[in-house]
């Protein structure tokens, strides 16, 4: 059984930072491109930062600078560095793991961390 599980999140002020961290378990996590997505109250939701198998990086460019995203393969963990954080960043974050073989692609999704940044 594949499982995401996202924690860190919380309440903090503006310009205060965060660490959340997504443990999976269930999937071959070394082959897995992962990813952290945000959805906020009213919007679609968004890719924040991804990280590749082989260690590529991508960000959105409204955190790039601010967000760092890493993956411990060993632990099956993958985590979000957030500071410098804006009210803008408020969401709810998800954790992805994605993986392709040939023509399917397999994707989990975790449940959820709240992240308020408030004035």
């Amino acid at each position: 059984q594949v499982q995401l599980e996202e924690s860190g999140g919380g309440l903090v002020q503006a310009g205060g930072s965060l660490r959340l961290s997504c443990a999976t378990s269930g999937i071959r996590f070394s082959l897995n491109a992962v990813a952290w997505y945000r959805q906020a109250p009213g919007k679609q939701r968004e890719l924040v930062a991804g990280i590749t198998s082989g260690g590529s990086m991508n960000y959105a460019d409204s955190v790039k600078g601010r967000f760092t995203i890493s993956r411990e393969n060993v632990k099956n963990m993958v985590y979000l560095q957030m500071n410098s954080l804006k009210l803008e960043d408020t969401a709810v974050y998800y954790c992805k793991a994605e993986r392709r073989s040939g023509s399917i692609i397999y994707a989990y999704w975790g449940q959820g961390t709240q992240v308020t940044v408030s004035s």
